[in-house]
This record gives structure tokens, sequence and C-alpha cells, in this order.
């Protein structure tokens, strides 16, 4: 009764030309699966997620044709800095286009996020030397902050039932994008090496050995900016104040309300406008950090440790190699998020899912010395599961905390809030890339040492940050808004 009553209210309330309106009008009227919506939001995180990671497959190779290095062991320590650069350039300006989203709407930062993969990924595939390489990356980082707005969106988009399943689809298309733009990196850099009958030394291709990877998903980005123009705007343009009912019909309305015990919760906090002062928000933005710093250490470790030599405890892969266990681990994703993640998410709940998955890649990531003693056949399958597995719970945990986040604010603080955490997952996924390269480039100097050598150390320092993340989960530590 209360709730039917309650959407009353709203129709009453609808302004004609607030496109915010129309959208929540939308969502009342719409029966069925939301599939376009859910494929627009996915194909918008995809697109920004692909170029983030696409270059750690060929980064070993781009940093030695720089010729930047002076020894093989020092590769990995320039490396870190242009896998930093994207992070640092999102952590100066993810707060200020949150405040933009909230202010002019969530449409106009998608589009400039989509617009600007197209052309500073296209310049980082240019590239002549490390600055340069950095200059872009950094650029391409500090204009692509979409991410916090399309959660909102996602959010403001979808009836409630399917909330779920649209963060769900974030942070799937986030992780596949992660993957499959290391796949595609791995699978068209340097191609007139891989691929002679089809591309000369002489091409553009072959001058410009990593521009193909970049160009790729710079198309694929002019696609999805075309597909973005026609997506509704979710903003509401009035005030809050021109939403508030008579006194006759908030009399009657709180009389009918007071008995929904659900409508005191909301009001308590719709009182809570500081989002600093938001514990349930701020902490969970804490533990979204920790995992994000682990995440972006681990893939940037994992390429390295691929590609580096056998003698230095890595397994001597190719960038093509790399690429096809990306793409195994993508595709192994993809089935494991549209099938069960909604069904884990509402049987054991967001919390529980990021605690359960962080345990579990914890163990999984203790086995990757012995995977790199396995050779032949036995190393390809074991690589490739244990990749599927580390991604799809890595994921998951991602997932839940994004669902933790959204709900403890309300719908006018989502751009902020999802700002906020942008920042700071931005910070920690700089300081990712940065301190993995000079770690394991420490670690390539100690492969006799008495206490775990060579890459042991990488993954035991790995480990010990995700350790830390698992225990931030529980209480007092984490809180939860209550709905």
């Amino acid at each position: 009764m209360a709730e039917e009553y309650a959407e009353c209210l709203l129709e009453n309330k609808f302004h004609e030309n607030c496109p915010g309106c129309k959208v929540d009008q939308m969502k009342r009227l719409r029966r069925g699966f939301p599939f376009s919506e859910l494929l627009t939001v996915w194909l918008i995180v995809l697109c920004t997620a692909l170029p983030i990671s696409s270059l750690f497959p060929f980064l070993y190779f781009m940093i030695g044709d720089f010729n930047i290095a002076t020894k093989e062991e020092d590769i990995g320590f320039y490396a870190g800095f242009v896998g930093c650069s994207f992070m640092l350039g999102r952590t100066l300006t993810s707060v200020i286009w949150g405040i933009v989203a909230d202010r002019y709407g969530r449409k106009p930062v998608i589009l400039i996020g989509t617009a600007s993969v197209v052309i500073f990924n296209t310049l980082f595939g240019l590239s002549v030397n490390f600055w340069m390489a950095i200059i872009t990356r950094f650029c391409l980082g500090s204009f692509n902050g979409l991410l916090g707005p399309i959660k909102a969106y996602a959010m403001e988009t979808f009836r409630d039932e399917y909330q779920g399943l649209a963060l769900s689809a974030v942070s799937t298309a986030w992780g596949i994008g992660l993957i499959i733009g290391p796949a595609m990196g791995g699978f068209l850099a340097q191609p007139a090496k891989q691929y002679p009958s089809l591309f000369s030394e002489e091409s553009v291709f072959g001058k410009f050995p990593y521009l193909l990877p970049c160009l790729a998903i710079s198309c694929f980005a002019l696609l999805v900016t075309i597909i973005s123009l026609r997506i509704p705007e979710t903003l509401h343009n009035h005030k809050i104040d021109d939403d508030a009912p008579s006194p006759d019909e908030s009399f009657d309305a709180s009389k009918l309300l007071s008995h929904d015990p659900e409508s005191h919760k909301a009001i308590e906090r719709n009182e809570k406008t500081s989002l600093l002062k938001n514990w349930p928000l701020i902490s969970s933005i804490i533990v979204y950090c920790i995992f994000s710093l682990h995440d972006m250490a681990y893939t940037e470790i994992f390429s390295l440790w691929a590609n580096s030599p056998t003698k230095y405890g890595g397994l001597g892969y190719s960038s093509a190699d790399v690429g096809s266990v990306l793409a195994f681990s993508g595709f192994g994703l993809l089935i494991f998020q549209l099938s069960l993640y909604s069904y884990a998410e509402r049987l054991l709940g967001p919390t529980m899912v990021t605690r359960i998955s962080g345990s579990l890649a914890l163990v999984l990531l203790s086995t990757y010395p012995l995977i790199a003693k396995l050779s032949g056949l036995a190393l390809t399958l074991a690589l490739n599961c244990a990749s599927v597995a580390k991604n799809v719970l890595a994921t998951s945990a991602i997932t839940g905390l994004f669902i933790l986040q959204n709900r403890a604010v309300r719908q006018d603080q989502r751009g902020a809030a999802n700002g906020i955490a942008m920042t700071g997952m931005s910070l920690f996924k700089a300081i990712g890339p940065a301190a993995a390269g000079i770690i394991y480039s420490w670690s390539e100097k100690r492969q006799d040492a008495a206490f775990l050598p060579g890459t042991q150390m990488v993954f035991f320092i790995l480990g010990t940050v995700l350790a830390l993340g698992v225990v931030m989960t529980f209480k007092p530590f984490l809180a939860q808004t209550q709905h």
C-alpha cells in the first residue's frame, strides 16, 4: 500500500521538461528485461576499460625499443612509470568529473570520456620515446573520468530489481576490458614481426609497432561515442524544493508512510548530506582502493612475469602467448558474471561475496610460483585455469564493493560519491604499477636470496596486500547502509 501511494506521489511530481523525470516514468512503465540499456552500459564501460591495461603485454618490449633501460633487469622499473601515468591523471580529475556529472549531467561526461579514448589512445600508439608515452597516457587518464558517472547512470536507468545486474554489468565490462585489452595488445602488437605476410616492416605498422592495438581500441571507442549520443540523460534539472508536496499532502503521506519502517531509514539516510561523514561510503571506498591496488599491481606483474626470461623466474612467453591466456580468461569471466554472479549476490549479499572472493584469490595467488616450475601442456592448463579463477574472483569482489558504495548515498550524490571512489581508486592504481615495476625489477636481482628468492617475493607482497583488503571487509571497519 505504501509503495503504491509513493508511486502516486512520484507521478504527481513529474516535471515535463526534466530528463530525469522522463527516465523515472519510463522505468515505472517498462516491463520485461532491459536488454538494450544493459548492452549500452556494458559497451560504454568496456570502451573506457580496454585502454587501461592493453599496453601491459607489449610494454616490456616497448620500453626496450625506447632504449632508456641500460640493463634488461631495469625494464620493469621504467615500465611501472608508464603504467601508472594513466591512473595518476585520473586521480587528479575524478572528483571534478563527478561534480560535473552531478551539475551538468551524466551524458556529457560519458561522451567526453569515450571521445578521449579515440584521441589519446591513438597518440599513445604513435609514441616514439619514453616521455611521449607517459604524457599521452596521462592525458588519456585525465579525460577518461566516466566510470563514476556510468555507475550512477546504471543505478538511475534500471528498476530496483535490475540494479544489482546493472552494477554487475559495469564490473563485468570493466573486468573483461582489463583482460581483453591486454589480449588485444598481445595479439596485435608488433604486427610486422608476428604477421609478416600481412604487414611489412616499411608500412606504418612496421614503423610504429604498437599502433595497431591502440588504433583498434580507438575505432571501437568511436563507435561507442556515436552510440552514446542516443542515451537519455538521467539527472533531474529541477530543484529539490520543487518536489515538496503541499502541507495536506505531506501530512497524509506521513501518516501512511509512518507505518513503513523503511521510510524512516530513508529519511535518516537523506539527512546525511556530507559524503565525507558517510562512513558506510568511506569505508567501502577504502576497501575498494585496497582491492584496486592489488588488481592493478597483479595485472602488470602477470604480464612482466609471463614475458620475462625463464632464468629470472618468468615464463618466457611472447606477447601473443600472453594475449591468448588473457583472452581465455575474459571469456570465462563473461560467462560467470552474466550467469552466476547475480545469484551469488542475492544469496550471500555483496559483503560476503567480496569477502569469500578475496579469501579464495589469496589461496590461488600462493600457487603462482609453483606454476612457473611447470612446462608444456601442464603449464598451459595450470596458467589458464589460474588466470580465469583469479580474474573471476577479483571482479566479483569489486562488484560487491560497487553495490555497497551506491547503496550508501542518494541519487543526487552518486556522481560525487563515485568521483571520490574513482579518485581514491585511481591514486592506488597509480601506485600499483609503479610499485609493481620497482618490486619486480628488484626481485629479478635477488634470484639466490635465502628468503623468498626471485618472483616468490613478488607474489608474497601481492598476497599481503590482498589479505589486508579481506581483513578490512569485517566489522567494525566496513559499515553497511541497511535497506
